[in-house]
């Protein structure tokens, strides 16, 4: 399966299992969260070296912590009880003992080591967090009135919101935290509630030392418009109202910034929008962009003479750069393949064939773009109402 394939159903898996979750359907949930643990472990085995693993790791570390929560609950030393078989009778019991398994997500240990000059192209988007973030925190005193702590990135899947935000975290050498619906939502009264409260205390402390990023991926599924939620989603999403305007006021000099990344903006509800000041588009790669993933994609891949990277990039119009780098991943994995099945691969010695212009037109030809015409327009009809509103 691609990577950008096993990317997408990670994805659906994690959204499903939050909304299921939500609807307090346990059994299905955890079939869901186990699935999208199985698929970003995997993401991670197939291409270790790409920068974006120490995110997907602590995305699977959060739903199997979310796994292990559903399943069962700690009571007393050595004591444990099936959620199922709790009473309401024993609930604050078993709330009191819980809250101490719900930890305020933390900082990641290594933090992303993307830098700045890694992200490809999107000179526009890389401009505006600048003036956004970067330009504030190194001086502050040249903003009187304030600077945009909440920072929505939207645009098509694998165009590189994710990158973006982990890349800005390394240029300031922040605080960064990955945060979803997952490791935000309890089944248990007041918990989801309380989990934002903490996240966001927290930040306040830690900016004091150095700026705080909290980035929300996929974060129409945790702050979107739902129908039929219950109680205690609507608590979270009044929860995360006020934390943001205590975030974005213009009064406190804080360097605490939210940003959130979502493939899907008109799910988002019109309060949270407005508490994301600035609203940055990260489109599918322009021309001269795709000839440059191409070529970093490549640069430690046997090429042979008749590559023409101006071509391949006309040829990958319209791609994202997720599925350029799943094509150039297709292309090499089919040469090593080679290598195995005929049994050379054992000596050390011999490298795989080179890769021809025409092993790159059959992966483009076989392997469409996962972003489709109308969706394209969906975010330009979109930033058109939102900029006349």
């Amino acid at each position: 399966m691609a990577f950008a394939e096993l990317e997408q159903r990670a994805l659906e898996h994690s959204l499903q299992a939050v909304k299921l979750d939500n609807q307090g359907q346990k059994d299905k949930a955890l079939e869901h969260y186990q699935k999208a643990v199985e698929l970003l472990k995997k993401l991670v085995e197939i291409s270790p070296e790409y920068d974006l693993n120490k995110v997907y790791s602590q995305r699977a570390f959060s739903y199997q912590k979310r796994i292990e929560l559903l399943k069962r609950v700690e009571i007393g030393d050595g004591e444990s009880m099936e959620i199922t078989d709790i009473s309401s009778s024993s609930s604050s019991i078993v709330s009191r003992k819980r809250e101490r398994e719900i930890s305020v997500p933390q900082a990641q240990d290594e933090k992303p080591n993307v830098k700045w000059t890694e992200v490809i192209g999107l000179a526009d988007v890389k401009r505006a967090i600048r003036e956004a973030i970067i330009y504030p925190i190194q001086r502050p005193d040249l903003f009187p009135l304030g600077w945009p702590r909440g920072i929505l990135l939207f645009g098509p899947p694998g165009c590189g919101k994710t990158l973006l935000a982990a890349a800005v975290a390394t240029e300031i050498d922040s605080e960064f935290v990955t945060i979803d619906s997952a490791s935000i939502m309890s089944k248990w009264l007041g918990e989801a509630e309380k989990n934002v409260a903490k996240l966001f205390s927290w930040a306040r402390e830690e900016q004091s030392k150095r700026p705080v990023i909290i980035f929300m991926d996929e974060i129409d599924s945790l702050i979107g418009q739902h129908q039929n939620e219950v109680g205690g989603e609507i608590r979270v999403r009044n929860q995360f109202l006020k934390e943001m305007d205590g975030v974005i006021d213009k009064n406190k000099k804080i360097h605490i910034y939210v940003i959130g990344a979502t493939n899907k903006p008109w799910d988002l509800d019109g309060p949270f929008i407005r508490r994301f000041q600035k609203r940055i588009y990260v489109p599918l790669p322009d021309e001269q962009t795709r000839l440059d993933i191409l070529k970093f994609y490549t640069k430690d891949i046997t090429l042979s003479g008749d590559i023409d990277f101006r071509e391949l990039a006309k040829i990958a119009d319209k791609y994202s750069g997720s599925d350029i780098r799943d094509c150039c991943l297709d292309v090499y994995m089919k040469k090593v393949s080679v290598l195995f099945e005929s049994g050379l691969a054992q000596d050390s010695r011999i490298k795989p064939k080179s890769i021809t212009m025409e092993d790159f037109r059959r992966a483009f030809s076989e392997r469409k773009t996962s972003v489709l015409p109308q969706m394209v327009s969906a975010y330009a009809k979109w930033l058109t109402l939102l900029q006349a509103s």
